[in-house]
């Protein structure tokens, strides 16, 4: 406090010398010379300069120019300085006026160099200490720096440069910039030039040593990314990025957030821009519940609805350790949060209805389900007990006991499933799309498809495959899958519950899919290693209930657009809410599938064309 006090004092006083030498030299200027001005003048000046003084120092102060950083003075500074130099000026010129009555002597023209000046010398004082800082202060880059190459010849990679220069400019030699735009090429960025497009790299490293290769493309598609980055990988100088447009916040980029390529970066697609205004309307105050709360997608729903200030959060898990870790991570976050913790399972109806009839939540996100492919194939009946009972259980719970919203997160597994899993998200589509038209809340559900970093996805399967020196094991060669990162997933299905009129199962923009085939030869490298020859890639053939893509719409539903561009909504078809009533009845009763033929029959009678052609086999 002390030192910003002596800070603004010493910036007053370098001021209150700045606005008298403007004065003078207006003076001067006007009249030709010191010796030229009239004895009238002069005098005049005396009596009005502590009045311009005082009524500009103040002006500064009380608009804030000296609460500004001028180590980073910029074009924005400048022209705070030029408008409050003529704020001050009209007052200082306005009661002097009004003062003098008429009985000051001094010239107009002298006014308008006043502010010239003024605003020439106060602004150059902030920009000659900000140039003072940067360049008189610090070393010049020396030539034996550690040779640095930037990708991306743009807003990012200008900050980039300057945050290198800023911060290791005795340390670092930035031997230029590379940009795909052939109309930059030769150009200066702080000083170093465009060398040439991605294609030269590996010669640009050779010539001349380059040891780090920092990628500045935060909004550039995954292919491109993966190209460079393959384009990269053929040099010796190791890679760098940094973060997407998702993770950067007004544009600003530090030193610490140039990071290793991960490969989200390999997948990435144009940052998710979400209506923060409606958000806030539905869930601010209100008491939220989650289901599957512990997991990948439930734990993130978690974090993220937390910060919208909902009145309470409803922690729902079967797993208590799940519910330990989130309970306590949020608690650590949120601390002014009401956080309840509840150990429960969702095909328990009783222990459903009671959460409901004690805390009595008006927003439902239900993320509760068994989610892995293959052990749904071993396990078949646990997938209607789970996913189809369970969100019955919850769904019923939420008519009965009159919440607004029930969000159902679902899967593009769901679309023509020849999975039990997937199979059995279908149809618990039907059921809260059924319980839409006979209930007063806004059922509905959302789908999307593999999401980075889950439990039991591909990515951190690969990864401890790498780690073990392999081999990583692809099931297809052509195996294509839809990819979105944890936070940008759940980001749309809290957007999607805001859009929610009910009814509507909303589709995710998941953009490009991706081979599984080259995402293992991408990670291999960004591992340090070679595919096939440092780790070995084998391919093991496609599981029971896999397919080689995944679709996000059935033939029947086809797509309507939304208010938002990375959403879509099914049209809605034909629900046998008849059909539905006398399954679920027959599931409250205790009477469920007991092996792989009782459920393929069971999923049958929703889904007709579900595995028909495919010969029964007991479980």
């Amino acid at each position: 406090m002390v030192s910003r006090v002596r800070r603004i004092i010493a910036l007053m006083l370098v001021d209150a010398v700045l606005i008298n030498l403007a004065m003078y030299l207006a003076l001067i200027l006007r009249f030709d010379g010191f010796s030229k001005i009239p004895a009238a003048h002069l005098a005049s000046s005396y009596q009005l300069l502590p009045l311009f003084t005082g009524v500009l120092v103040l002006t500064f102060y009380f608009t804030g120019l000296y609460n500004r950083l001028w180590r980073y003075a910029s074009i924005g500074e400048l022209l705070a300085v030029t408008s409050t130099v003529s704020l001050g000026s009209v007052i200082a010129i306005a009661a002097a006026y009004f003062f003098s009555a008429g009985t000051l002597q001094f010239s107009r023209g002298v006014f308008v160099l006043q502010w010239l000046l003024n605003v020439f010398l106060i602004g150059g004082s902030r920009l000659g200490w900000r140039l003072l800082r940067d360049y008189g202060l610090k070393p010049g880059p020396t030539k034996g720096g550690k040779p640095i190459l930037i990708v991306g010849a743009g807003d990012a990679g200008a900050m980039v440069a300057k945050e290198l220069k800023n911060h290791y400019n005795g340390q670092i030699n930035l031997v230029g910039f590379i940009d795909d735009d052939p109309s930059k090429k030769k150009l200066q960025i702080l000083g170093s030039l465009v060398l040439g497009g991605r294609e030269e790299i590996p010669d640009i490293v050779k010539q001349h040593g380059v040891q780090e290769i920092v990628l500045a493309m935060p909004s550039a598609e995954g292919k491109m990314i993966r190209e460079v980055v393959e384009i990269c990988h053929k040099t010796d100088a190791g890679v760098k990025t940094i973060p997407g447009m998702y993770d950067l916040l007004e544009g600003n980029v530090t030193i610490n957030q140039i990071r290793e390529v991960q490969v989200e970066d390999l997948l990435g697609r144009a940052p998710v821009k979400v209506d923060l205004d409606s958000i806030s309307h539905y869930l601010k105050g209100e008491v939220v519940l989650l289901t599957g709360a512990g997991g990948s997608i439930g734990s993130e729903l978690c974090r993220q609805v937390a910060g919208f200030s909902p009145k309470k959060l409803l922690l729902l898990d079967v797993s208590e350790n799940n519910v330990y870790d989130i309970e306590m991570e949020l608690s650590n976050s949120f601390p002014q949060l009401d956080i309840y913790p509840i150990v429960k399972d969702v095909r328990d109806e009783q222990a459903v209805e009671q959460v409901f009839k004690l805390h009595n939540p008006k927003v439902v996100f239900h993320a509760a389900a068994h989610k892995h492919v293959p052990l749904m194939e071993v396990n078949p009946e646990e997938a209607i007990k789970n996913n189809v009972m369970g969100t019955y259980n919850v769904a019923s719970a939420a008519d009965k006991f009159g919440a607004n919203k029930f969000v159902f997160v679902s899967t593009d597994k769901a679309v023509n499933p020849t999975s039990i899993m997937g199979a059995s998200k279908r149809v618990a589509e039907m059921v809260i799309q059924h319980l839409d038209t006979v209930s007063s809340t806004n059922f509905v559900a959302v789908r999307f498809g593999n999401v980075l970093g889950s439990r039991g996805s591909v990515v951190p399967l690969f990864k401890k495959q790498i780690a073990e020196g392999g081999p990583v094991t692809v099931t297809h060669e052509e195996m294509v899958r839809y990819f979105m990162t944890i936070p940008e997933a759940v980001q749309l299905v809290i957007q999607a519950g805001a859009m929610a009129k009910g009814g509507e199962i909303f589709v995710l923009d998941m953009g490009e899919p991706v081979k599984i085939m080259d995402l293992a030869e991408s990670l291999i490298r960004l591992s340090g290693f070679e595919p096939q020859e440092d780790i070995e890639i084998v391919v093991t053939g496609i599981r029971p209930g896999e397919k080689l893509y995944e679709e996000l719409l059935t033939d029947e539903e086809g797509v309507n657009a939304t208010n938002h561009k990375r959403i879509f909504v099914a049209r809605p078809h034909d629900i046998n809410g008849k059909l539905i009533e006398e399954r679920v009845n027959n599931l409250r009763k205790g009477i469920t599938p007991r092996n792989k033929y009782e459920t393929e029959g069971f999923l049958q009678t929703f889904l007709p064309e579900f595995r028909n052609d495919e010969s029964k086999m007991t479980g």
